[in-house]
């Protein structure tokens, strides 16, 4: 995976820990919808993790 997917995730992660914060942070805060926004926040930390491992076999190589 190239550099420029790698901080797409990392913008991606951001703003889906945001998201989860606002929904926080309102008076009647939907827990469906922050159970949904932290699953697509795992989901994206699994793919930094996998491209960090990739990255780093790549370099010892």
């Amino acid at each position: 995976m190239s550099d420029r997917f790698f901080h797409y995730l990392t913008r991606e992660h951001a703003r889906l820990e945001a998201l989860i914060e606002e929904q926080r942070r309102r008076p009647l805060p939907d827990d469906m919808e922050i159970a949904r926004l932290k699953k697509a926040k795992l989901v994206v930390k699994d793919q930094i993790a996998r491209w960090r491992a990739d990255r780093d076999e790549s370099v010892a190589a």
